[in-house]
C-alpha cells in the first residue's frame, strides 16, 4: 500500500435534519471533502444494527446493516416514498443522535416505503430477487431473530421457549409463517440497506477514496450469529455462556474489562474449516476496501472468563486458532487488506502473528508522552507498517486530551517538539502525517479542533456514547487548507496518471 490518509468517521455522526447520519447526500459530500483535501481514505465504525447501549460494537448482526442508516431523501429520489412524507419525522436535534425518536420516526417512514415497494414489485424484483439469492444465507436467520426479537426486545434468544431457542424445525416453521409479514419487512430494509450502501461504496472509490471497515472480533450474545450457530461458541446446553470475553487488570483497571460477550469454540472453529469466520471475512472485504480487526490479539488467544464472575479479574489466556484462520484467508484472496488493532498489552507472540501475515498494527499518538524517548507510540520508533492514529473512537479529542495532560506529558510534548503550548494539537497531526507510517488517519473531531464534547465514545461509561454529530458550519477553510498543505507535504496525496 501506498503512503496515504484520511479521516475516521462514522456515518451516524454525518449532518441532515433527520435526526441521524445517513448513507444520503452528507456522505456524498464527505467524500468530496475526502477528495478536495487529498485524503485516500474513510474509516467508518461497525455497520450493524446496534443493540445495548446504541454501540456499533453490540450489534444484533454481524452480517445485517443498521436500517437507521438508510437515507430519506434517496428513498424520495427513488419514488418509494413522497417529499412530504418528510415532514412525518419528529423534530430532532441536529448536534447529536437521538436514537429512540429516530427509531420511532425511520420505521414508520420505512414501512410506508415498503407499501409502495409492494406495490410496484415489477420494477424492483430483478435486484431484489438478486439481493435475496446472494444473501439468504445470512438474511433468512437474521430476519426471523429480528421478527421475534420486535415481540420483546429486552429478552435476549437464550430466553424464549425452548423450541425456537434450540431452533426446532416444526417450531420454526411455525415462526415463519406467524412472522411472515415482518421477515418480508426485514428484508426489504436489508435490501435497502446495502442498495444504497454499494451506491456510496461505489462513488467513494470513483473519487479516489477507499472505505476502511471495522469488524470487532468479538460479537454480541444477543445476536442472531449466536442463535444461529451456538456450536461455534462456549455455551452450555441451555444457550448460556460458559465464559466470557474480556480483558485482564492492568494499569487502566484494576478489575480488567468484563465485555459480556462469548467467547469462541475454536476446535470447533477448526472441525468447521472456519466457514463462518472465512465467510464473515469475505462479507466484510466485500463490504470494505479495509477493514480494521479489532482486538486482534484475541486471535493468538483470548482472556477467558468463567461464567458467573462480576470481573474480568479471574480469567485465564487461552491460545485461539487464528494462524491457521488467516493462513486459510491468505490461501484463497493472496495479501491481507487488513489492519490489526494491537493497541493496550501485545506479547511477542501476537506481534509474530501480526507480521506473519504482513498486517499494519496500530500506534496512537495519545499513548507516546508518558514515558521517555522509547516509547513505541513515538513516530520516530515507527516503521512503515502501520496505521498511525490521533486518536481512536475510543479516546478524548485531541484537544481535549491535551487539556487533561499530566505536567510530565506536557513537559514531554514540548521537549518533543521543540515548542510552546499554542496549537500543540496541529504539531500532533502533522507528526502523524510525517511519520514514516504508511497510513495516518485523524478523527473528524481533530480536524474540526474540537475539545470532549465532540467525543464519540467513553469506554466502561453508559449513556451518552456515539451520538456526537458535526455540522458543515464547523468546518473552517483553513482546516481544509492544512489537511491538504500536510497531505501534499508530507506524500501522503493520491498521484493520479
Amino acid at each position: 500500500m501506498e503512503r496515504s490518509s484520511g479521516i475516521l468517521l462514522h456515518i451516524s455522526s454525518l449532518p441532515n435534519r433527520y435526526g441521524i447520519g445517513t448513507m444520503g447526500p452528507e456522505a456524498y459530500a464527505f467524500v468530496d471533502l475526502l477528495q478536495e483535501t487529498k485524503q485516500q481514505l474513510w474509516q467508518i465504525l461497525p455497520l450493524g444494527p446496534t443493540g445495548y447501549g446504541n454501540s456499533p460494537y453490540q450489534s444484533f448482526s454481524v452480517f445485517a446493516g443498521n436500517v437507521m442508516l438508510i437515507s430519506l431523501a434517496k428513498l424520495v429520489e427513488e419514488k418509494l416514498i413522497k417529499d412530504d412524507d418528510l415532514q412525518e419525522m419528529p423534530k430532532l436535534p441536529e448536534g447529536k443522535v437521538a436514537y429512540d425518536l429516530v427509531q420511532i420516526g425511520k420505521t414508520a417512514l420505512l414501512k410506508k416505503a415498503y407499501q409502495v415497494f409492494i406495490e410496484q414489485f415489477e420494477h424492483w424484483k430483478d435486484p431484489y430477487r438478486a439481493f435475496l439469492d446472494e444473501h439468504g444465507w445470512w438474511l433468512n436467520d437474521f430476519c426471523l431473530f429480528k421478527a421475534i426479537k420486535n415481540e420483546d426486545e429486552n429478552l435476549c434468544w437464550n430466553q424464549w421457549e425452548r423450541g425456537l431457542k434450540h431452533r426446532e424445525r416444526p417450531v420454526l416453521d411455525a415462526a415463519l409463517r406467524k412472522y411472515s409479514a415482518e421477515i418480508e419487512f426485514q428484508r426489504f430494509i436489508q435490501f435497502i440497506f446495502f442498495r444504497q450502501w454499494f451506491q456510496l461504496k461505489s462513488y467513494a472509490n470513483e473519487k479516489g477514496v477507499r472505505i476502511v471497515g471495522d469488524l470487532p472480533l468479538y460479537i454480541s450474545m444477543d445476536s442472531s450469529d449466536v442463535w444461529a450457530n451456538p456450536d461455534l461458541f462456549l455455551l452450555d446446553d441451555e444457550g448460556q455462556m460458559n465464559f466470557s470475553g474480556g480483558v485482564p487488570p492492568d494499569l487502566f483497571s484494576a478489575t480488567g474489562q468484563f465485555w459480556g460477550c462469548p467467547v469462541y469454540n475454536w476446535n470447533r472453529m477448526v472441525e468447521r474449516n472456519f466457514d463462518w469466520w472465512i465467510a464473515r471475512f469475505h462479507f466484510n472485504l466485500h463490504l470494505f476496501d479495509l477493514v480494521r480487526i479489532d482486538h486482534f490479539r484475541g486471535l493468538e488467544s483470548f482472556w477467558s472468563i468463567p461464567a458467573g464472575e462480576e470481573t474480568a479479574v479471574n480469567g485465564e489466556w487461552v491460545p485461539a486458532r487464528g494462524a491457521e484462520l488467516l493462513s486459510l484467508l491468505r490461501q484463497q484472496i493472496g495479501e491481507l487488506p487488513l489492519i490489526a488493532e494491537d493497541l493496550g498489552v501485545i506479547t511477542p507472540e501476537v506481534e509474530k502473528l501480526r507480521d506473519d501475515f504482513a498486517l499494519p498494527g496500530m500506534k496512537v499518538l495519545q499513548f507516546a508522552y508518558g514515558t521517555d524517548e522509547t516509547n513505541t507510540y513515538l513516530p520516530h520508533n515507527y516503521n512503515p507498517n502501520f496505521a498511525v492514529y490521533t486518536g481512536t473512537h475510543d479516546n478524548e479529542t485531541t484537544i481535549g486530551w491535551i487539556k487533561n495532560r499530566s505536567k510530565i506529558e506536557r513537559k514531554n510534548l514540548m521537549k518533543y517538539f521543540d515548542t510552546g503550548w499554542r496549537h500543540m494539537h496541529l504539531r500532533l497531526i502533522e507528526a502523524a502525517w510525517a511519520s514514516v507510517a504508511k497510513i495516518a488517519i485523524i478523527p473528524m473531531q481533530d480536524l474540526l479542533e474540537l475539545d470532549n464534547k465532540g467525543r464519540m465514545n467513553t469506554p466502561g461509561t453508559i449513556g451518552g456514547n456515539w451520538e456526537w454529530r458535526f455540522d458543515w458550519h464547523m468546518l473552517k477553510r483553513r482546516q481544509k487548507n492544512f489537511l491538504k498543505k500536510i497531505t501534499k507535504k508530507y506524500n501522503r496525496e493520491t498521484h493520479e496518471e
